[in-house]
């Protein structure tokens, strides 16, 4: 069962996945043995997924980020794991969730300009049928994090 020093071990690997497990002990007042068992036994058990590099989207040249609200046809099996085939496909989707209420399905995409979206929108529904397919661009991304709150392992 994780305690309060794994917490304090993930919170800081989610500051800095490349920090080293000497640097991690040290802040976490181990050394650094037994907090690489602790790191290790935090991916074995699945806690940690991966290890990733976050880049600057603007310096990668995708600073448009645009929300898409999915509207399905049905609600059949044979629709969703189609959808599921053609979003995998698309790499400009970096985010699906399946939602309740009015709008099934919510996408994020992210891409260089408006005309980029357009050739996506064009690409999803000359693949699959929808209802409706609603986009919003961003204006000001005012808040982002990769960072899970890890006090609720402890209870």
């Amino acid at each position: 069962m994780p305690d309060a020093i794994d917490c304090r071990i993930l919170d800081l690997l989610q500051e800095d996945a490349l920090m080293s497990a000497a640097a991690v002990a040290d802040k976490v007042g181990l050394s650094p043995t037994p907090c690489w068992r602790r790191i290790k036994k935090l991916e074995d058990d699945g806690i940690i997924l991966k290890r990733v590099a976050l880049l600057d989207r603007r310096k990668v040249n995708v600073p448009l980020t645009v929300f898409v609200a999915v509207k399905a046809p049905r609600h059949a099996m044979e629709w969703l794991e189609a959808f599921r085939r053609v979003i995998t496909d698309i790499p400009e989707i970096v985010e699906a969730w399946r939602l309740t209420g009015e709008t099934d399905y919510l996408l994020r995409l992210v891409v260089p300009d408006i005309e980029t979206y357009d050739a996506v929108y064009q690409r999803l529904i000359s693949r699959l049928e929808f209802s409706n397919l609603s986009s919003s661009l961003a204006m000001e991304e005012m808040k982002f994090t990769t960072a899970v709150p890890t006090s609720y392992m402890l209870k």
